[in-house]
């Protein structure tokens, strides 16, 4: 088996659309006869390493590995690992993502640990879910899911709703989705909306623009003015948003339920959470949706519907072994895709500043956790005037009003006309002017 060069599983961006794609089409592949994979991957070994609980994404994970060919070893429980005596995430990658194991997939309770993982194993790894971040596999699953339901992506209307906050899942769904050209409905439980960050991206990536939502009755999950429209596909939306019309939702495809995410609250109330039941289904909306969910469910969605034909949620599960046996396939070289690779990796440096410097505010960044010990904190520029840099690690954003030439340690007002004269290799950010000075930069005006 030939393996190609190291590709890392951090982000969906790190899959074009076209790679996912042809992922879809090797899963149906696998799916059709689960069983008759096993000469592909053998002799390969997977580590899974689980920080947090886990029993679809690790279980779904192994159970694509074995029937592939190859052999599982698992730290499932960190209070049993070197974790519970401090070792770092770093150090344990690079042990086991070598002579132990061929690829390795992380699950991390903090934002952006699987890019630390990424950037110290020798071998392919896989984001099995990082903080609040993202969870690249499980979006795999939901879209592979969508489209084998729907027959395609395009002009989609997809409702995100419940815990929008702290819902990796969503986040990287909704990236995906709008990558896709599908339309998004939100209807957050009030104060989970979808984060800032996230949706500046949403626009600013994918020219999403959004509008408040009517979506009519929707007994249990909807109440008045909770729902936003959300749309990179149908350009007469965007003088609906200027004129802050509330768009009319006359169908919808898919539900994409959510729990609270109750290990990432704050001891938030969640009393009168949305639920779907068998009164939410009588909506005329309803017809043809599908009623989709990450798993495990709490009260968010009736038992009384599991049987109903538009609930997909366990086949939904199902499809999570058939989609990760085609990507650790491809991970593994054991086959390849007939498509080309994004421009940029998630894993790709950005700037680098010493801890003096500007650092991320989210207080969930393995930057501020773990590694602080060892980490340089690594942003890229998502705006370049005013600036705005965003966390190389866990994504979040912040602007940087104050721009210093690393050749002449002075620091400028980003509007001043001697910052725009900084060649970009040589600009260094700053929050503030006490941040600058405490890393050795001098008022330059």
């Amino acid at each position: 088996m030939q393996k190609p060069s190291k590709r890392d599983l951090v982000s969906i961006d790190d899959l074009s659309s076209a790679e996912i794609m042809a992922l879809f089409r090797h899963a149906d592949e696998f799916r059709a006869d689960l069983r008759a994979w096993s000469h592909l991957c053998r002799g390969s070994i997977m580590a899974t390493l689980f920080m947090e609980p886990s029993t679809r994404t690790r279980l779904s994970f192994e159970s694509a590995m074995l029937r592939l060919g190859g052999g599982v070893i698992s730290a499932a429980d960190p209070a049993t690992t070197s974790f519970a005596k401090g070792e770092s995430l770093a150090d344990t990658v690079r042990v086991v993502g070598g002579s132990y194991a061929d690829i390795v997939v992380v699950r991390h309770p903090q934002d952006g640990a699987a890019r630390v993982a990424a950037q110290y194993a020798r071998v392919p790894v896989v984001n099995g879910g990082d903080g609040a971040h993202e969870h690249p596999t499980q979006t795999l699953c939901d879209l592979y899911t969508l489209w084998r339901e729907k027959g395609g992506l395009e002009g989609l209307d997809v409702v995100l709703c419940g815990d929008l906050r702290y819902s990796r899942t969503v986040h990287s769904f909704a990236y995906a989705l709008a990558r896709f050209k599908a339309n998004i409905v939100t209807i957050p439980y009030p104060g989970f909306e979808m984060p800032a960050h996230v949706l500046e991206r949403l626009r600013r990536e994918f020219g999403v623009q959004a509008a408040v939502a009517s979506v009519g009755e929707l007994p249990g999950i909807a109440v008045e003015n909770s729902a936003a429209y959300l749309t990179a596909s149908r350009p007469h939306q965007l003088a609906l948003f200027t004129r802050l019309d509330a768009v009319e939702v006359e169908r919808i495809d898919a539900i994409y339920m959510t729990r609270a995410q109750r290990e990432r609250h704050r001891g938030e109330s969640t009393v009168g959470y949305p639920r779907l039941s068998k009164d939410s289904m009588k909506s005329e909306l309803m017809r043809d949706a599908r009623i989709m969910h990450a798993l495990p469910r709490i009260d968010e969605i009736a038992y009384e519907i599991d049987d109903d034909p538009r609930s997909v949620y366990f086949q939904q599960a199902g499809l999570g072994v058939p989609i990760r046996m085609a990507l650790m396939a491809f991970q593994l070289g054991a086959i390849e895709l007939d498509a080309e690779p994004p421009a940029l990796s998630s894993t790709d440096p950005g700037l680098k500043f010493p801890a003096a410097g500007i650092r991320c505010r989210n207080e969930r960044c393995v930057t501020n956790g773990e590694g602080v010990a060892y980490l340089v904190g690594d942003f890229r520029v998502v705006v370049e005037w005013p600036p705005r840099l965003a966390c190389g690690y866990c994504g979040q954003e912040m602007d940087a009003p104050f721009v210093g030439s690393g050749t002449t340690q002075r620091f400028h007002r980003h509007d001043a006309p001697l910052a725009k004269r900084i060649t970009p290799e040589h600009r260094v950010y700053f929050e503030s002017e006490e941040q600058a000075r405490a890393a050795g930069f001098h008022d330059g005006a």
